[in-house]
């Protein structure tokens, strides 16, 4: 079963909070996907981890791209693992994706800002639990990292 790991997103957007879980999770030597809504989202966060900061990029690469098994980080918005990762992201994501097993470690993440976004994470979180997974729920604190809360 995989480990499910809710990040519930107050004082800091996707676009910001993300980028830290990646690099922290590409230091211990998993390979990665970033699973989002759809295309355009894809295309966002492909450029945002190549600018997101002045002296350094997360090295990834988009589905449709090329190269798809070579990327630590692979984006996408389809159910899939080219890259064979072991750890899977999902953003804005609002049902259990199908291949969730396949991966060692999800990280979920939930916009706190938005009422539908928490109300399909707890249908999420009952599934996963359902489905055996071992589930914890992790809160954005005021400066921006997280503490275990369940």
């Amino acid at each position: 079963m995989s480990e499910i790991r809710f990040y519930h997103l107050f004082t800091q957007s996707l676009e910001q909070a993300l980028p830290a879980i990646l690099t922290k999770a590409l230091s211990t030597g998993r390979k990665i996907i970033v699973r989002l809504p759809d295309p355009k989202a894809v295309e966002h966060f492909d450029d945002h981890l190549w600018t997101y900061h002045p002296e350094g990029f997360l090295p990834h690469g988009a589905a449709g791209d090329g190269y798809e098994e070579k990327q630590p980080i692979l984006l996408t918005d389809k159910a899939e693992n080219p890259n064979g990762a072991d750890m899977i992201v999902l953003g804005d994501i609002q049902a259990v994706p199908e291949n969730v097993a396949d991966f060692a470690l999800c990280c979920d993440f939930l916009n706190g800002q938005n009422e539908d976004f928490v109300a399909a994470a707890r249908l999420r979180w009952k599934a996963y639990k359902d489905a055996g997974h071992s589930v914890t729920y992790w809160q954005q604190t005021e400066n921006g990292g997280w503490e275990q809360k369940a």
